[in-house]
């Protein structure tokens, strides 16, 4: 046995790229062991991935969690939002899923939009405004691409549903998660009939919504993994949400979340609805709300702006007066679906550092733009921006945040946050506690506190000006170029 105070607990982050687990003692919030395996996202026009790869990197996680993993008393997934997982009569998948960053149903957002009385209604009715990220619009694109493949699904779930199946043999999901996928009416909290009957999606399909703090079910027999029958299975959540959880965040308190996109969000009390679609009215994993603006390009796009200069990631320099719009995958916030990455301002004497510090500019200059739309009229101003993700604890990234913010910054010295949420609400199961009081109690937050420094507007106005005088370049189908 551990030498843990407290019963175990397991949380699991399935991000984009990797599956991680921590097995961490309930009663003070200490990891006492931890696994992490990949899998793989095709390139090219799409992003999928095969769902039997989340489940084989989870085994192979846990697999390295050791005898820590046997003793979890419950356990709880959460995972990358929005992606289309379709399965068929036996729970296979029909074909890979659709991940969020798959943009090739920027079409179907933008005809659903006007279909279904425009943006005014959508984000009223369920939260937000339809973008190629979300999973209404990828299941749209795939009835009308692969007909055969919607002909074949039996049930459509969202990632971390997918691996929370797989555990306990039932379809469920929770309002977080669900609150992504634009066919969950955020007002009623339900399924809206009206959206899936126009997309021609049967209700049936879709998973049970599983309230907070109840249990989604147990570990069933058949299965590869070293719980025990009968170990309890949270509801878990989508990746921010999870997040938000292992902050244990109150209302009014900013985030920017660094890594493969980039996201800036903060708890609320108040039902979100931003017609513009700049801001993404999700709810939280508990009873609140959780409006976040995302980008798609974030730490991975900037690494790869790094790497065609043959630097490494924190070569910045200062001085520069270019403008580089790291838009590689498209983008979300702006929503510009079809842009590509644009330079200008290249002079003879700009260096290869100053082009990578214009990279970090053009990831950050989005996130920080939505942050006064995210946050409520009464959030304090001068409050830490809580800095997290993979991006949160390299120099240059934290500079770059610093500067164009003129914020505080706060860099929490917890790690894997989205697992660390997922445990907290395991734990909830077994205290009864809320889950982010458990966070709480567990000191996640804490960290030091970069002072502010004064905010650099002139980088800010440089980058608004150049991103407005390009829109009709960046606002370009591929088949109009």
């Amino acid at each position: 046995m551990s030498a843990a105070e407290g019963p175990l607990v397991v949380g699991v982050d399935t991000s984009t790229q990797s599956t991680k687990a921590l097995v961490v003692d309930a009663a003070t919030g200490q990891v006492v062991a931890s696994g992490q395996a990949p899998h793989t996202v095709t390139t090219g026009a799409g992003r999928e991935s095969d769902p039997r790869q989340w489940w084989d990197a989870l085994c192979e996680a846990l697999r390295q969690c050791g005898d820590a993993a046997r003793e979890a008393a419950a356990v709880s997934i959460g995972g990358q939002q929005h992606g289309l997982v379709t399965l068929d009569e036996r729970g296979e998948p029909v074909r890979p899923a659709l991940l969020w960053n798959d943009v090739r149903s920027a079409p179907q957002a933008r005809r659903l939009t006007e279909e279904l009385g425009g943006a005014k209604f959508w984000a009223e009715r369920t939260g937000s405004v339809p973008a190629a990220s979300f999973t209404v619009t990828k299941w749209a694109w795939l009835a009308e691409h692969e007909p055969e493949a919607v002909r074949a699904t039996k049930a459509v779930r969202l990632p971390h549903d997918y691996l929370t199946e797989r555990l306990t043999g039932q379809g469920t999901t929770d309002r977080g998660d669900a609150s992504g996928t634009g066919w969950w009416a955020s007002g009623s909290e339900s399924y809206d009939a009206e959206i899936l009957a126009h997309v021609g999606l049967d209700p049936a399909l879709l998973p049970r919504v599983v309230r907070s703090g109840e249990v989604a079910g147990t570990v069933r027999d058949s299965h590869d993994l070293p719980f025990s029958k009968g170990t309890l299975v949270a509801a878990g959540t989508g990746d921010n949400a999870a997040a938000a959880l292992g902050l244990g965040l109150r209302p009014g308190t900013p985030v920017m979340s660094l890594g493969t996109s980039g996201t800036v969000y903060a708890v609320s009390r108040h039902r979100p609805a931003d017609p513009t679609g700049t801001v993404a009215g999700f709810a939280d994993a508990r009873s609140d709300w959780l409006p976040l603006a995302c980008t798609l390009n974030c730490t991975l796009a900037v690494d790869r702006v790094a790497a065609l200069l043959g630097l490494d990631r924190e070569a910045v320099e200062p001085g520069t007066t270019v403008t580089l719009l790291p838009y590689l995958d498209g983008e979300r916030t702006p929503d510009l679906p079809h842009a590509s990455g644009l330079l200008h301002g290249l002079r003879h004497d700009t260096t290869a550092g100053q082009l990578l510090q214009a990279a970090y500019d053009g990831a950050v200059h989005s996130l920080l733009g939505a942050l006064d739309l995210v946050l409520d009229e009464d959030a304090d101003p001068s409050a830490p921006l809580l800095l997290i993700g993979g991006g949160a604890r390299g120099t240059a990234w934290q500079q770059t945040v610093r500067r164009l913010s003129g914020r505080p910054v706060q860099v929490p010295e917890a790690k894997e946050l989205v697992a660390l949420g997922a445990a907290a609400q395991a734990a909830g199961l077994l205290t009864g506690e809320d889950p982010a009081a458990v966070a709480r109690r567990w000191d996640t937050a804490r960290g030091p506190v970069l002072e502010p420094v004064e905010r650099d507007q002139e980088t800010l106005a440089r980058i608004a000006g150049v991103l407005s005088d390009a829109a009709p370049l960046l606002e370009r189908s591929p088949q109009s170029r």
